[in-house]
């Protein structure tokens, strides 16, 4: 018996040291693939995710990953960090730091993590806080293997899968499984995935739902590029039925979930006091075109309001009421705009609650085939006139009625309508109204002083950029234009700014200036920089072996005139600037001419928006680059 016991033992013994080798050695950097290695600052070694539909008011997330940081880059890619709000809650978080051998050597507990409001920057009210890891390793590589769960009381919108969703991080292996009864209906859209669903039942007779994928080597950054969700693998699933904050509804098209967003989020909310309507209706009784008068309404809601976001219980999708509004003067995007309505209402003014994607960077529209909660971040209006369709944000005081800008121009948007949901497109600004024009009069003196005065005017696009200056004081405008304007030594002697809300809208900046020792006199020559105003600071890097398509997301037009009056005498001493480039992104020119002391520079820069094949990225940075030299000519006047 005792040797019965003794030979158990050491097997137990051995067992157990082997599975701590099986650790170790699975956990050691060293074994990672080389092929994995290019470009990689992080590999995850293994992901698993789950989401699993217990009920409609009772889901669970659950995250197991091991992820292995190779040097100090990679430490912004561990992701470590769990979101929760009224909810949904964390049922637990743990995990184990390794050395780059693989051998364990700190637990992770609740200590090692801050708990915080998860504010975003201009919300006042906010629900959602976030336990984030505070990384206590200094010595790469090293690898962390953590687990968490959430448990939420919703099933209206669930997390997309995107295992290589941040550049620099490479995939040894990663699944994700949706878990749900029987009865409970999915739709589900892939990206850039080879592999198909596997669809089953688990040992509970859940329905299952599993994605996979392998060996997935880090994403480059490529200047230029779609938008990333474009071009990661990803899945993103919607429910057919679902509860959110105790709400109940189901969908299958845009049209029925802009009519659950319409019948239960909005209508309720849309009332107003008797004297509010009479209000309304008096400072419109003289106004007889239906637009001259949404624009007075809209005015008025600028003038009364102001924005402040809120994302608390189900205000994350639900505005509040407009008699609150009202009252308090003010609102976030969804509360503002749902008070516009009513506002317009009560004058017998059609609009829709839409809902769009914002962001100056990426034009992202909302997906005309998939239809799901999650796609939309912002509130605009829509004013459906005969033939004169108007859009309008209503969360600035400042922008013109009928102007949307970079922030929400040229995408998909779900406008919530009584009949239902309607797929809408946002007005575009293209390439010629998307418009910098600058004239300008400089004089060069004896002592190599500048001065002399400039009108610009901004259109499309353009029209907010000197939306910064309007409140600040003369003080505070003068230190911003000499930050604006790169030239030495800029005193600012006069500075206006208009701005035109028609409904073309322009803005206009006139400044008149001086600038000592601009040109430099040596050897009995003038040295100065052709172009102070507007200068291309550098052309993007070169990417050898590119891999995505050069995508232009905005198009724009600079033109630029400057006339200069220079010392009497003097002539060029070399070739005058002369540059012509047409390409099918793009087209630039400049050119100068002296003409006894007048000497004239004319740039004109033209971005146009599109995509453009991969090997196209060589003539665009060649493009810059010589915008770029152009921008850099120096004047070298000679008697």
């Amino acid at each position: 018996m005792k040797r019965i016991l003794m030979v158990a033992c050491l097997l137990a013994v051995c067992l157990a040291a082997a599975a701590q080798n099986s650790y170790q050695n699975y956990y050691d950097a060293s074994i990672i693939s080389k092929e994995l290695l290019p470009y990689a600052s992080a590999v995850i070694r293994s992901e698993e995710i789950s989401n699993e539909v217990k009920d409609l008011d009772n889901t669970i997330y659950h995250v197991k990953r091991v992820i292995t940081i190779l040097n100090q880059n990679g430490d912004d890619k561990l992701n470590l960090n769990v979101s929760y709000d009224k909810i949904t809650s964390i049922r637990y978080i743990k995990g184990l730091i390794y050395n780059q051998y693989g051998k364990p050597v700190q637990k992770i507990t609740d200590r090692d993590f801050d708990d915080y409001a998860e504010t975003d920057g201009f919300s006042l009210f906010i629900d959602d806080r976030v336990k984030h890891y505070k990384k206590a390793v200094a010595q790469y590589p090293y690898t962390i293997e953590y687990e968490y769960e959430l448990k939420s009381r919703q099933s209206l919108a669930f997390a997309d899968w995107m295992p290589n969703y941040e550049s620099g991080v490479a995939v040894e292996k990663s699944s994700y499984t949706f878990i749900c009864p029987p009865e409970f209906n999915i739709r589900y859209k892939q990206f850039n995935l080879s592999s198909n669903v596997t669809i089953g039942k688990n040992k509970n007779l859940m329905k299952t739902y599993t994605w996979q994928t392998a060996d997935m080597k880090a994403r480059r950054e490529e200047p230029f590029s779609l938008y990333p969700e474009k071009l990661v693998t990803r899945v993103t699933i919607a429910p057919e039925k679902f509860i959110y904050y105790g709400v109940t509804g189901s969908f299958t098209n845009w049209k029925e979930l802009g009519k659950w967003l319409y019948d239960q989020l909005l209508v309720p909310r849309q009332q107003l006091a008797p004297e509010t309507v009479e209000h309304i209706i008096d400072i419109t009784k003289d106004i007889g075109d239906p637009k001259l008068k949404a624009k007075r309404i809209y005015e008025y809601m600028q003038e009364k309001t102001h924005y402040v976001s809120v994302q608390v219980g189900i205000g994350g999708i639900q505005p509040f009421p407009a008699s609150d509004v009202d009252k308090q003067n003010y609102g976030d995007c969804k509360a503002l705009v749902n008070y516009t309505q009513a506002l317009l209402k009560a004058v017998n003014i059609n609009s829709y609650y839409c809902v769009v994607k914002s962001g100056r960077r990426y034009n992202i529209g909302l997906m005309d085939d998939f239809p799901s909660m999650n796609q939309g971040d912002h509130i605009i209006l829509c004013i459906p006139f005969k033939n004169d369709t108007t859009w309008a944000d209503c969360t600035s005081q400042t922008i013109p009625f009928g102007y949307l800008g970079a922030f929400t121009d040229d995408r998909t948007v779900l406008a919530c309508t009584p009949e239902g949901g309607k797929l809408l497109h946002t007005p575009k600004y293209t390439t010629q109204s998307n418009l910098k024009n600058r004239k300008a009069e400089f004089v060069i003196d004896n002592n190599g002083q500048l001065s002399g005065s400039m009108a610009t005017i901004f259109k499309g696009t353009y029209y907010e950029f000197r939306d910064v200056l309007i409140n600040e004081t003369q003080t505070e405008q003068y230190k911003i234009l000499q930050k604006i304007y790169p030239i030495n030594n800029l005193e600012i002697e006069k500075f206006n700014l208009k701005q035109d809300k028609s409904f073309d809208p322009a803005t206009t900046e006139n400044i008149q200036f001086h600038a000592r020792d601009y040109a430099s006199l040596t050897d009995g020559k003038f040295y100065f920089m052709l172009n102070p105003v507007n200068r291309l600071a550098e052309a993007p890097r070169q990417v050898r072996n590119r891999l995505n398509e050069v995508y232009i997301n905005r198009g724009y037009t600079d033109d630029d005139e400057i006339n200069y009056t220079i010392p009497a005498g003097y002539h060029l001493e070399k070739v005058p600037l002369n540059i012509s480039i047409d390409k099918p992104f793009g087209k630039f020119t400049a050119t100068m001419s002296l003409n006894g002391n007048k000497l004239t520079y004319k740039r004109k820069l033209q971005l146009i928006d599109g995509t453009y094949d991969k090997d196209t990225y060589g003539d665009v940075v060649d493009f810059y680059q010589a915008v770029v030299d152009a921008d850099e000519y120096s004047v070298v006047l000679i008697k």
